[in-house]
Formats: structure tokens, sequence, C-alpha cells
């Protein structure tokens, strides 16, 4: 068996006993069912790599039964397939969070703050994300598409006077479907990724310590902050 083999069934085996602890699976339920099962619990990281690790028990199975001699196999991983093994292995045992990583001070507004006001902080600060509260209570957020679209609708008739519209204005005439999630500090990247992968249109996942829509900001994380793009 080569290198890449040895090295791509040691990494399989590692994460293989890992999820039938997790589950708790009888040691003759096979792997494609554990992986089953798992994907379908709530907030699991094996949903979000269910299909590969499927490709990936046949590639295993390819290897270890398939083998023409002892020292030599039918199905030898090449680089990308060892090096995805690994990534998948390490992502599912060892979970990166959204904290550290995106934690970072985001800024609040009430909901009477003047449209003129939002419009100055993008042009000077060029914040993208505003959410808007009323005395800590969470009302919803805005974007810089949401205010395009607002705004849209408001000089129906080739106007647009912004002078007296607030905030809350703007929240009056939401998405249908809601521009944001709350997840909490240990939400797993992973997680939130199969989010933005899955729910349109999703601008942004907020951090807040328990998940809570009311607690405090911890951070902040946007479609290019994962590379995504609606």
């Amino acid at each position: 068996m080569g290198k890449r083999a040895e090295s791509f069934i040691n990494s399989f085996n590692r994460l293989e006993k890992f999820l039938k602890e997790e589950l708790k699976a009888p040691a003759n339920m096979g792997f494609a069912e554990v992986v089953r099962r798992l994907s379908r619990q709530r907030n699991s990281p094996v949903a979000v790599y269910e299909n590969d690790l499927l490709q990936m028990a046949q590639l295993r199975n390819a290897i270890v039964h398939e083998k023409i001699a002892e020292d030599f196999v039918i199905a030898e991983p090449n680089e990308w397939a060892l090096k995805r093994m690994t990534e998948i292995q390490q992502a599912i045992m060892e979970p990166e969070k959204v904290l550290p990583r995106f934690r970072k001070h985001v800024t609040g507004f009430e909901k009477n703050i003047p449209v003129q006001d939002i419009f100055a902080k993008i042009a000077e600060k060029h914040y993208s994300q505003f959410p808007i509260y009323n005395r800590g209570q969470f009302l919803g957020l805005i974007t810089v598409q949401g205010i395009g679209f607002w705004a849209a609708q408001e000089c129906a008739d080739g106007h647009l006077d912004v002078t007296k519209k607030t905030a809350q204005d703007i929240l009056a005439n939401p998405l249908k479907t809601p521009n944001y999630r709350f997840c909490h500090e240990n939400t797993s990247i992973a997680e939130v990724e199969k989010w933005f992968r899955e729910l349109q249109p999703l601008e942004a996942v907020l951090i807040t310590k328990n998940g809570e829509s009311d607690g405090t900001l911890l951070g902040i994380i946007r479609p290019r902050d994962l590379r995504f793009e609606h």
C-alpha cells in the first residue's frame, strides 16, 4: 500500500471511530448508515460533508477490499482526495467556531436614525449592514441591497425625498424572507456555510453569546467573508 493510501486509510479510520462513538452506534453498523443518521441530527457538522463522506467511503472500500496484492491496490488516492479527507476529519472532529475568527465590533442603530445618516455612514465608513434596535430589542437588519430596493419603491415617481425618513421606514417594507440569522458563539463555521448555501436571501449571520436576537452583538458574518455570493 502506498503512502497516500495509508495516510488516507488512517485518517478515514480515525473519523469513522469518532463518528460511531458520537452516534453510539453498534459495531456492525456500516459507515454510510452512521453518516446518514448523524446528518439528520440538528446542527451536525456531518451534514455539511455527507456527500463527500459517502464518496470517500467508496474510495476506502476500493483500497481495502480490492487489493490485488499486499503492496498493490487498484485505487490510490490522489493528493486532492488525501487533502480533502484530512480537511473533513479535522472539520468534524475539531470544528472551527465562529469565534474568535469573526469577532468584531458591530454598531447597532436605533430605529429613529435618519436615512440621511445611514447614507452618510455608508459613504464615510463603508458600512453595509445596519442592525436596528428599539431600546435594546432587535427589529431587523438593513443592508445596502435592502436600501436599494426601498429607494426604488420610494422614487417610483422619479423623486426621492428622505429628509423625514428613518430606519423604521425602511423596515416597514421588509423582505418576504428574513435576510439575517442569529447564531451563538459556539456555532461551527461549517454550519454557517451551510446556511449561506441553503437559506436565501441570507445576507448576514449575527453572533451573540446565546444566539438570542436581543443579546450583545459579538460579531457578524457576511457571504463575502466566506466567499459566498448571492
